[in-house]
């Protein structure tokens, strides 16, 4: 279904990786926001995309299948979004099986740091704290481990917990081998999606995203993020209109930990749902330039 009218929030996760909402509460509070289109992108996965597609037809709101791919260049972790994937493509669920297999493994390691730190925490006690059985495409990530953290006394929030202990260059931080942007894009394509870089302004590099725009060739760039401030959405959107690129604009919605959402309210960034349209081409010729 094309949507003529109205905004979207093109960048919202759920419970299938780290959001703290299901797929169907996502849809329902963008229908509560007056929103027209909502995206699900849970990191490495789309097992959410059922549920919220679900119940879109009954909220009246159009939901975009979409993915963020986790992805390193120059020593930095890159986020690609990636929309109308097809999720039933079994090379490409196969390949976010891989990437959340390296996931895993990163988890690991970074409890045996934190036990090394001295801190008392257990893998088990992650997914204790989920309060709920962990389905087989759902991912475990830093915020969950972050709230055991907090739980425990380790942290007042999980800003701090990641200060402390797990953010790039914290402590506990472990960084595991993982693709290229380029092939991001590549997967996203092959798949029958769109590739879009998300939230550059988080990366503090602009040469690096200027690199990744040339080197990846993404179709769209996440110009307005919950993280992006008025001169970073300057500088991205003059990036957009040198490189020809689609304008995307997103939430990056988890839901509220002890009382804080991160990073955003749903609908708080948003685009013309014309954009929809952009991205659908986009996916069936491989881009617009």
């Amino acid at each position: 279904m094309t949507v003529a009218t109205g905004t979207c929030d093109l960048h919202t996760h759920t419970l299938a990786s780290d959001g703290m909402q299901s797929p169907a509460e996502n849809v329902r509070l963008a229908r509560d926001k007056g929103l027209a289109a909502i995206a699900i992108t849970d990191h490495d996965t789309v097992a959410g995309v059922k549920e919220a597609m679900e119940e879109g037809v009954r909220s009246g709101v159009t939901v975009v299948p979409g993915v963020e791919i986790s992805t390193r260049a120059s020593g930095k972790d890159i986020h690609v979004l990636g929309y109308y994937v097809d999720c039933g493509n079994e090379l490409f669920l196969q390949r976010l099986a891989d990437l959340r297999n390296t996931r895993d493994e990163r988890n690991a390691k970074m409890i045996a740091k934190l036990r090394e730190l001295g801190v008392d925490i257990t893998m088990e006690e992650v997914i204790a704290g989920l309060g709920r059985e962990l389905g087989p495409d759902e991912t475990v990530a830093r915020p969950h481990i972050a709230d055991v953290l907090v739980g425990k006394g380790y942290a007042r929030d999980m800003r701090d917990a990641f200060d402390k202990y797990l953010g790039e260059n914290a402590p506990a931080y472990v960084s595991v081998p993982r693709i290229s942007p380029d092939e991001a894009c590549s997967w996203i394509r092959e798949a029958g999606g769109t590739p879009v870089l998300a939230h550059p302004g988080i990366y503090g590099d602009d040469g690096l995203v200027r690199e990744i725009l040339e080197q990846a060739r993404p179709a769209g760039i996440e110009v307005f993020h919950s993280d992006h401030g008025p001169e970073d959405e300057k500088r991205y959107q003059a990036m957009a209109d040198q490189y020809g690129l689609i304008v995307t604009a997103g939430s990056d919605f988890h839901g509220a930990r002890q009382g804080v959402v991160f990073h955003g309210e749903i609908g708080n960034r948003t685009v013309s749902a014309k954009v929809l349209e952009q991205l659908r081409q986009a996916s069936a010729g491989f881009g617009l330039r």
